[in-house]
């Protein structure tokens, strides 16, 4: 399996652009899959360059309801003509950041909804036996996820995000988790799946831990530091909690920038 990142907050590669998203692509022995689509165009450019061939992408997942993670879709509905794409019901809701007492729509393009190629998903999905989309029984945001917002009746309430969905990707005796952010925390998240007995080999993907408190991100290391998964990541973790987690797990962790791409075997 090998999954090479489209988009990232960071960029070390000088032909590669970055900005605030994700994007990543994955090759199974099934599957081309596209997880997140970024901001905006920047997947599909960095793709290009990388010789990466996006119009044979046959599964397009979306992680969840914010534009710096579906802001692509309309540049992919474009570029690709057969990839079915997976998402939460709750997806297209509107969705709100409030940032210095401003709040500011961060929702994805409703204009696409009538696309018949979305697959609105539910709590559990499975694609097939490689692929498994899942949601949070009883998501758990961190404080550094106070500042995004649903809308109910009318009125700016804390996301509760239910509108946020997982990827397992299972070959043979591999299994990676993909997530998009892990708003309901990435502890959280893999203690779901080890009470279902799944646990991971790898994990990949943002942990929103940017704005978390000092002791938040001590107990994200002292439940990481249980498993036995090698962690990857990026986007909303922030480097500097990525560093704090670095110094606890050591070479457990890594980031996981533009252009990076991560050969997974077991």
């Amino acid at each position: 399996m090998r999954i090479t990142v489209l988009v990232d907050n960071i960029s070390n590669q000088g032909t590669l652009e970055s900005e605030h998203g994700l994007s990543l692509y994955i090759e199974t022995k099934g599957h081309k899959v596209l997880f997140d689509t970024g901001a905006s165009d920047l997947f599909f450019q960095n793709a290009v360059k990388m010789g990466i061939d996006l119009s044979q992408i046959d599964t397009a997942i979306i992680s969840h309801g914010h534009d710096d993670h579906g802001g692509g879709l309309k540049e992919f509905l474009s570029i690709n003509d057969k990839a079915k794409i997976y998402v939460r019901k709750q997806a297209f809701d509107p969705h709100y950041s409030k940032k210095n007492g401003v709040i500011e729509s961060i929702g994805l393009d409703r204009s696409l909804l009538d696309d018949e190629r979305f697959i609105f998903t539910d709590d559990r999905h499975y694609i097939d036996a490689e692929l498994l989309l899942f949601s949070e029984d009883n998501p758990q945001p961190n404080s550094g996820s106070q500042h995004l917002l649903m809308e109910v009746e009318g009125s700016y309430v804390p996301d509760q995000f239910f509108h946020e969905q997982n990827l397992w990707i299972m070959e043979e005796e591999l299994k990676v988790l993909v997530t998009g952010c892990a708003h309901g925390g990435i502890a959280n998240i893999l203690e779901q799946e080890r009470q279902m007995g799944l646990e991971p080999n790898y994990v990949i993907g943002g942990f929103h831990l940017s704005k978390a408190k000092a002791d938040e991100l001590q107990e994200v290391a002292d439940y990481m530091k249980g498993t036995t998964a090698v962690f990857y990541t990026g986007h909303c973790t922030g480097y500097q909690s990525y560093e704090f987690l670095r110094e606890q797990l050591g070479d457990r962790i890594n980031y996981a920038a533009v252009g990076e791409w991560l050969q997974f075997t077991k």
